[in-house]
């Protein structure tokens, strides 16, 4: 079986978006953090599968839990980078977006003393309206990318996009690996991470998931540490958005292990080894 991509979004249980309930990042530091112990979860289950996979650090938990990047380097998982601010990229300029991800990519390098050479977007916030996106990534230092969401969302959303891994921006310097999508009654829709890991039966998630690697595709899995807490605190949303950030939070644990039993994965970085041509240095 082809190997798939495990991934995690280093975040805390407040790091949610687009919501007037959000809190502002100049509060977090005053919220309960619970972060720590479901991250140190994960790895604990990582390790006892025998896997390895890519971290997707916030770069402000970065800064506040250093010791979490060390222990995910020490363990053999790829630190990568999922920006400083936790900002929707089309709310950012250009220059604040490249400032925000080379800021983070230089921290988390300072901390784990590793390249650190991949990113994701939060929320997939990447659109057609930041045509800038890929080529400012290249130019903070980043070789590959998964912030493509080839399909209608809240937040983002590239629906004509390529759904295999392939080069993009300037010289192809970028590697873009999309999230993974599979047409269902003629719609683009996502199993494998997030709402929609805990909204769907293991059943179904598997099957999808067998659909894309027939595909030739790898799929791409990924959760929160908040989503293996059922009793993290809840911000007062509306009853649709707490639907989608709260559903089925007591199935997600079960649902990895499964998928962890039944599918091998690697990292993001690993991945990179099929595609040699692609050559990029860091950016001062």
């Amino acid at each position: 079986m082809q190997t798939s991509i495990f991934s995690v979004d280093v975040e805390d249980w407040f790091h949610i978006l687009d919501d007037p309930s959000v809190p502002a990042i100049d509060q977090w530091a005053a919220l309960p953090s619970r972060v720590e112990r479901n991250f140190t979860k994960l790895l604990d289950l990582f390790s006892e599968k025998n896997v390895q996979v890519t971290c997707f650090f916030l770069g402000w938990v970065a800064e506040r839990f250093p010791h979490l990047v060390k222990e995910a380097a020490s363990r053999g998982h790829e630190v990568a980078s999922h920006g400083y601010g936790h900002q929707l990229v089309y709310e950012l300029s250009r220059t604040e977006f490249y400032e925000d991800v080379r800021c983070a990519r230089l921290l988390l390098e300072d901390i784990a003393g590793v390249e650190v050479v991949g990113y994701r977007a939060p929320g997939f916030s990447t659109t057609d309206e930041t045509p800038w996106f890929f080529d400012a990534l290249a130019e903070a230092g980043y070789q590959y990318d998964s912030s493509v969401f080839p399909a209608q969302r809240g937040h983002g959303g590239m629906p004509h996009a390529q759904r295999k891994p392939h080069h993009i921006g300037k010289h192809d310097a970028l590697l873009e690996v999309p999230i993974s999508v599979v047409d269902l009654l003629g719609k683009p829709m996502c199993f494998f991470g997030g709402g929609y890991l805990r909204l769907f039966p293991y059943r179904l998630i598997r099957e999808m998931a067998l659909h894309v690697l027939n595909e030739g595709r790898p799929v791409v899995f990924y959760v929160h540490p908040r989503e293996i807490d059922p009793a993290h605190p809840r911000l007062p949303m509306s009853p649709i958005r707490r639907f989608k950030s709260y559903v089925n939070l007591e199935t997600t644990e079960t649902k990895l292990r499964r998928i962890l039993q039944d599918f091998p994965v690697t990292t993001f970085k690993n991945l990179l080894s099929n595609y040699p041509q692609l050559a990029n240095t860091h950016v001062a």
